[in-house]
């Protein structure tokens, strides 16, 4: 074989050579991001509360769970005069946030603080919202646990201060399920891409007797490369009556329930919450709920 046929050749091999499959070079922390929170939507959906509560969106919010505290950054980020916490155990998580959370605030970072500790012993500043998303509060698994959950945030609260979780349940909640959804390509808060993937939903256990339920996250990408249970949870599944009679018993004066309406022409949910008081069950629904001091 000629010398620059050789050459030619091993140029060409070179150029083929296979990529890393995504599953092991994408951040989970961003693909969690792009699939589960709806950082923009949640964040009007706590002014819309407050202006209807107080007369005005809130300017002091903890964010218990915050995980990588993108939630507490945008909250920062969208009004000069605003200041918020963060709340986690686990410490790399909070990392991630200053990582990739702070460059993005700038001289802002300084009204957004994050501290490593219990949701239910760490120090809290006097706040008018508080929230606990992504269910991350059913990890107590009894009424005496989350009721003391409830007091201590009820406690860090002004007058006329919010409390609001999120929650989920239907008909195929108790169950054992695997669903997926495909993402559409997004840009997240610290301004990274993420291509399109699909979200994988797995629930591999659930009891009827005390709703002890075991859930996980995976990711399918493009390249046919996965990330299975990147995300797992050990959690209680919470009624709707539960929350709010326990709220009311842990000292806030009233609840509401926003649930999300469903789309029936794109069989989807339409990201629209309303206050309800009466909800026909579905196989799935997400749902507000606000305790109110």
């Amino acid at each position: 074989m000629p010398r620059n046929a050789a050459s030619n050749n091993h140029r060409s091999n070179n150029h083929h050579r296979a990529k890393p499959p995504l599953a092991g070079t994408l951040d989970k922390q961003l693909l969690y991001e792009a699939s589960v929170q709806a950082v923009e939507a949640d964040v009007a959906f706590f002014n819309r509360v407050s202006r209807r509560h107080r007369g005005h969106p809130v300017r002091t919010y903890t964010e218990d769970f915050c995980g990588t505290a993108v939630m507490a950054a945008s909250f920062v980020k969208d009004h000069p005069e605003r200041r918020a916490w963060g709340i986690d155990l686990h410490r790399p998580t909070l990392d991630w946030c200053r990582r990739y959370c702070f460059p993005v605030l700038g001289k802002d970072v300084e009204r957004l603080t994050l501290i490593q500790g219990d949701v239910m012993k760490a120090p809290r500043p006097r706040v008018e919202l508080t929230t606990a998303l992504n269910f991350s509060y059913s990890v107590f698994k009894t009424r005496d646990v989350m009721r003391s959950y409830f007091k201590h945030v009820r406690s860090s609260l002004v007058d006329g201060g919010i409390f609001i979780l999120d929650a989920f349940g239907g008909t195929e909640t108790m169950g054992e399920l695997r669903e997926s959804r495909r993402i559409p390509p997004t840009t997240n808060f610290d301004g990274r891409r993420t291509p399109s993937f699909t979200y994988i939903w797995e629930q591999e256990l659930f009891n009827t007797i005390d709703h002890h339920i075991v859930c996980h996250i995976g990711f399918k990408f493009r390249d046919g490369s996965r990330r299975e249970r990147a995300f797992s949870y050990d959690w209680r599944l919470w009624t709707l009556p539960e929350l709010q009679e326990l709220l009311i018993e842990a000292g806030f004066g009233s609840t509401e329930v926003y649930m999300e309406g469903w789309d029936e022409k794109e069989d989807e949910a339409d990201g629209i919450f309303k206050r309800r008081k009466i909800f026909d069950n579905q196989e799935g629904w997400i749902s507000y709920v606000v305790g109110y001091c």
